[in-house]
C-alpha cells in the first residue's frame, strides 16, 4: 500500500472534520460532525498511529534502517514527510531526518525505504522541529483559503 493513499485518507478526513454541518443521529451510527459516508470511510481506513508510528523502516534487503517517529501534515492538509530516526537507543532518538512520504512504500507488511542504509540516513541533515506557537494559526490565515 502506497503512502499516497495515507495522504488521501487524511486529507479527506480533514475536509470532513472541518465541516460545520449538523447531522441527525442515525440508529447504529454516530457521525460526530462528519457525514455517514465519511464516517464509513474513516472506519474502513487505517490508523497512522497504529500502522506507522514507531514502526521499523527497512530497505530493499529487509535490513532495518530506522523507525518512524512522526508524520508531517502540511498546511494544505497533505501528508508531506515522515520523520525517521536512524539512531535510537531505549526509545530515545538521536538523529531524526525528514523523508518525503513518496519515497516510502509498504511491501509484505513492512515499511520500505528503497536504497536506504543506516549510514545514508545518518548522513542526511538532522530534522529539528521549529518552535511552535502555543495555539495553532487559524486556517483562514493561510493564503490558499
Amino acid at each position: 500500500m502506497n503512502l499516497k493513499l495515507v495522504a488521501s485518507l487524511l486529507a479527506s478526513s480533514a475536509i470532513g472534520l472541518a465541516s460545520t454541518h449538523a447531522f441527525a443521529q442515525v440508529a447504529g451510527a454516530q457521525p460526530l460532525g462528519v457525514s455517514v459516508q465519511v464516517s464509513t470511510a474513516i472506519i474502513d481506513g487505517w490508523s497512522v498511529r497504529k500502522s506507522i508510528l514507531n514502526k521499523p523502516v527497512v530497505n530493499d534487503q529487509g535490513a532495518r534502517v530506522g523507525v518512524i517517529h512522526d508524520i508531517i501534515v502540511a498546511p494544505d492538509r497533505s501528508v508531506s514527510f515522515a520523520i525517521i530516526s536512524a539512531n535510537q537507543f531505549l526509545g530515545v532518538s538521536h538523529h531524526d531526518v525528514a523523508i518525503p512520504v513518496e519515497q516510502l512504500d509498504f511491501k509484505n507488511g513492512k515499511l520500505v525505504l528503497a536504497g536506504a542504509t543506516k549510514d545514508a540516513i545518518k548522513a542526511l541533515p538532522e530534522f529539528q522541529y521549529t518552535k511552535m506557537k502555543a495555539t495553532p494559526a487559524p486556517r483562514a490565515d493561510f493564503q490558499h483559503h
